[in-house]
Formats: C-alpha cells, structure tokens, sequence
C-alpha cells in the first residue's frame, strides 16, 4: 500500500510526488508554512490527500502558537487556517478539512493544550477515515462497473489513486477492486498534460501492483474507444457540485465528451466531502489558473519559442449529464441524487 501522508515522530511525512516516478523521496513537515508550500507546489496533490495534509497542517500551526490565552489562541489559529486555504482553491476537501479542524478548535472545551491535542486527533481521524472512505469507493464503484463476461478495460485520467488520498485511491480504488477480483484486465492511462500525473504517477501505482497499465496520450482517447479498446471510463473529482458537475483535472470535460458519443460508461469516484451542497452547479466552482511553465517547458526542455501567451486552467467542469454516476462510499448515485447521499450520512 501506498500512503502519501503519515503522521510520524511529531511530523508529517509525505511523498515527494513531484520526483516520481524515477526518485522515491520522503519530505518531513513540521510547521504549518512547509505544509502550505508543499500543497502548493504539489509535493502533496490530490483532493483528499489535500485535506488530510491540511488537517495536519492545522495541528502544525496549532502547535506553534504560543499562548494559554483561549481566545488569542483562537485568533492565531484563524490565520493558520487562512494560510492554508490560500494554496488551492479547487480542492473543496482542503476547506472541508480545514472547517473540521476548525470546529474541533471552537468546540473543545478545556485548556489551550487541550485544543491542540484534540486537534491532533481529529487530524488522525480525518487520515483514517478517508483510507476507509476509499476502500467503500472502491467496492461500491466494482458493482456499478459494466457487468461483462470478459475483463474490462478502464481508461482513467490523471492520478486519482493512492498518492490522491490517504491510501488506495478513488478512481484507482474503483480499479484495486476490480483487479482484486478478477474483473480488471488493463487499465489505459492517459498521460494527462500539462503536469503528466497519469504518465507519471498512475503508472507508477500500477507498476507497484502488477496491474496492466498502458499509456496513451490525452488525445489518443477517442481513437481508443472507437477501436472497441475502453469499457469504461472512471475519474476522480476535486469539486463537485449539487447538481452532480464535477470539476477534475483539465481534459475531463473532452473525456466525458468522446464517451459519451461512443457509449461508453464515464464514472467519477469521489468521497461525499468533496460534494459542495452550498453550490448549485458547476459554474460556481472556481477553477485555479497556475504557472505558464507547466505548458512551456518539460523538465529543462522549452517547447514554445519567445512572445507566446499561455491560458493554464488547471481543471474543467463535467456537467452532470456526461457523467453515469458519481461512485461514494455511500454508494453510486445518479448525479442528480446526490442529495440522496447525503440524507445516508
């Protein structure tokens, strides 16, 4: 198994997924401002691993506050949770999270010490919780695959994996499952531009597994249903909305697009903490812009020659009329029932 976030020693341990596949590393967090750097230059990636670093986060600048006085405790707690919320504003699990931790701190009745050490646990409660939210994800996603005689094939784009959450993955937990039991015979992954987090992560996590991986290219996706290559399609999601559109990883959107012209079932695998219920539709989501260089250059490599402009929306909105259902850990629902999920919590 693969944990992208351990709390360990009094700190946090994460991957340093910027470095994989080709280097294993371990980056150790103990303050609230590495945290927040680290989410925003994607050591740390994906909605749930997001909140869950946040979480942690939270303790971290919980503990460097320095005072027994509640209220201004409180008050420099406040700017830690702002800080946090400023690295990714897509990522609804990140001010989920953030909103949790933030209640435990108001709630806690007793001394300063007393709020930080409930901080802590609820921060390790979080962690846990999300592994369990995953493994249900993935066994409710397996009963809502397409049921085949033959082993499917299933297309994913960019990294909803273990490395997204706190263990075993969304969209790649949908596929652990199916592998697990014997209904999986490949997954294709698209390599999923600008940041190459199919080619480079999802890969990664099969190839520790023995799953069958292949790449291809974002474009390559609607030539390969057409050949009859993908039974389906299984996404994550970093927001989703009431009315069931998900915003994922830019290229979603023209994935949905091309199975839906070749009937082709298009799943997102998302836990209940990312649907935001105080947004309607997916036009409300906001959707973070990043730096230039993710498009103009790969490693040292430019591709662009001088005076070029660039547009680097890091994620699209699927409307929810693409999408077949959105896989939970209460179940899969239509997209349009979400609230019916919500009412099992």
């Amino acid at each position: 198994m693969v944990y992208p976030v351990i709390w360990h020693n009094n700190s946090v341990s994460l991957i340093d997924q910027t470095r994989l596949p080709n280097e294993y590393t371990v980056v150790e967090i103990h303050r609230s401002e590495d945290m927040a750097q680290a989410i925003t230059t994607m050591i740390v990636r994906g909605a749930p691993a997001i909140g869950v670093a946040a979480a942690y986060g939270m303790y971290l600048g919980a503990r460097e506050i320095e005072t027994s006085e509640r209220q201004e405790f409180l008050a420099k707690l406040e700017i830690v949770a702002n800080l946090l919320r400023s690295t990714r504003p897509t990522a609804v699990n990140l001010f989920w999270a953030i909103g949790r931790m933030m209640q435990t701190a108001y709630e806690t009745l007793g001394t300063v010490a007393e709020i930080k050490q409930a901080l802590l646990e609820t921060a390790q409660k979080i962690n846990a919780e999300d592994l369990q939210t995953c493994q249900a994800i993935g066994d409710h996603g397996l009963a809502a695959l397409p049921k085949t005689p033959d082993r499917l094939i299933i297309l994913t784009h960019c990294n909803a994996g273990a490395l997204a959450t706190a263990g075993y993955g969304t969209a790649l937990g949908v596929v652990r499952s199916a592998w697990k039991e014997g209904r999986l015979a490949r997954v294709y992954a698209d390599e999923t531009r600008p940041r190459l987090q199919g080619a480079k992560l999802t890969t990664w996590e099969c190839v520790q597994e023995g799953i069958p991986v292949t790449v291809i290219t974002d474009n390559m996706a609607a030539h390969c249903m057409k050949q009859g290559l993908i039974d389906a399609v299984v996404v994550g999601a970093d927001r989703i909305a009431a009315n069931g559109d998900a915003a994922n990883k830019i290229g979603t959107y023209s994935l949905a697009i091309v199975a839906k012209a070749h009937n082709i079932p298009f799943f997102v695998a998302a836990p209940l903490s990312t649907v935001d219920f105080e947004l309607t539709d997916g036009s409300q989501i906001p959707i973070e812009e990043r730096h230039p260089g993710e498009i103009y250059q790969i490693g040292e490599t430019i591709l662009t020659p001088p005076g070029v402009e660039f547009y680097n929306p890091a994620f699209d909105v699927t409307p929810a009329d693409l999408i077949t259902a959105i896989i939970t850990e209460n179940g899969a629902f239509l997209p349009g029932d979400l609230l019916k999920a919500k009412k099992v919590l």
